[in-house]
C-alpha cells in the first residue's frame, strides 16, 4: 500500500502563505536597496542568502514574481531579472489610470476637506524646498512620500480591499521603474505640480476636473518613465 503524504495543518499552510509573501516583499526590497541590478542572474540559492526566507517559501514567490513579468525563471540554471522597458511601464501605468481615473471621482466628492488641505499644504512646501534646496536626500524622500501619500489616498477613498493590493503591488512596479531614471530638478517641480492640479480640482469638488488632472498626470508621467522628457 501507497505510504500517505500527510497533508499540511491549517496553521502550517498560514506560515508558508506568510512566508512567500515575506519573501515577494523581500525580493523587491533587495532590488530597491540595488543588491539586484536589473537584469541580475542569480542562483535560488544565493536568493535564500539575500531574502533571510527558506527555499520553498521563496519559490512559491518567485512564480508569482514571474507571472507578473519581474523575472525568468531558469530552470537549473537561475533566476534572471528583467530590465524595465517600454512593454512593463506602459502596462503599468495603463493599470495605474484604470484604477486611479475612477478613484479620483471618489476622492473628489467625498475627501475631507482637512486631508485635501493638508496634502496641498505639503506639496507647496516640497515645492519651495525642492526650489531652494534642489534635490537633497530629505527633498526625495518628501517627494517619494508625498508620491505614496496622495495616490495611496486616492485608491483608499474606494474602500475596496482586492483594489488596495492590487495597488500595492503596482507601487513596487512604479518604484522598480524609476531606479534608473535621472530626477531633475525641473522634473520634481513638474510632477509636484501636477499633483496640485490634482488636488486644486478636487478641493474645488470637481470630478471630471480631477479625472482630467490625473490623466494630464499620468501621460507626463509615463513620458517621464520612459525618458522622453
Amino acid at each position: 500500500m501507497a505510504a500517505k503524504i500527510p497533508r499540511k495543518t491549517a496553521a502550517e499552510a498560514g506560515v508558508g502563505s506568510r512566508l512567500s509573501d515575506l519573501a515577494y516583499k523581500r525580493v523587491f526590497e533587495i532590488m530597491f536597496e540595488r543588491k539586484l541590478p536589473a537584469g541580475a542572474f542569480v542562483s535560488q540559492a544565493e536568493l535564500v542568502e539575500l531574502t533571510g526566507v527558506p527555499l520553498g517559501p521563496l519559490r512559491d514567490a518567485l512564480r508569482v514574481l514571474e507571472a507578473e513579468g519581474i523575472l525568468t525563471i531558469h530552470p537549473r540554471t537561475g533566476i534572471q531579472f528583467v530590465k524595465p522597458g517600454l512593454e512593463l511601464t506602459r502596462s503599468t501605468y495603463e493599470l495605474r489610470g484604470i484604477i486611479e481615473t475612477s478613484a479620483v471621482g471618489v476622492f473628489a466628492e467625498t475627501a475631507p476637506d482637512s486631508q485635501i488641505d493638508g496634502l496641498i499644504q505639503r506639496h507647496k512646501d516640497a515645492c519651495l524646498r525642492v526650489e531652494e534646496e534642489g534635490l537633497t536626500d530629505h527633498v526625495r524622500q518628501e517627494i517619494e512620500d508625498l508620491e505614496l501619500l496622495l495616490h495611496s489616498a486616492i485608491v483608499g477613498s474606494l474602500h475596496n480591499p482586492l483594489v488596495d493590493t492590487i495597488y500595492s503591488r503596482i507601487h513596487n512596479y512604479l518604484r522598480m521603474l524609476r531606479l534608473d531614471r535621472r530626477m531633475t530638478t525641473p522634473l520634481a517641480l513638474r510632477s509636484l505640480r501636477e499633483h496640485l492640479a490634482v488636488l486644486d480640482a478636487c478641493r474645488a469638488r470637481n470630478a471630471s476636473a480631477a479625472v482630467a488632472a490625473i490623466q494630464t498626470h499620468f501621460g507626463a508621467a509615463l513620458q517621464r518613465n520612459l525618458g522622453l522628457y
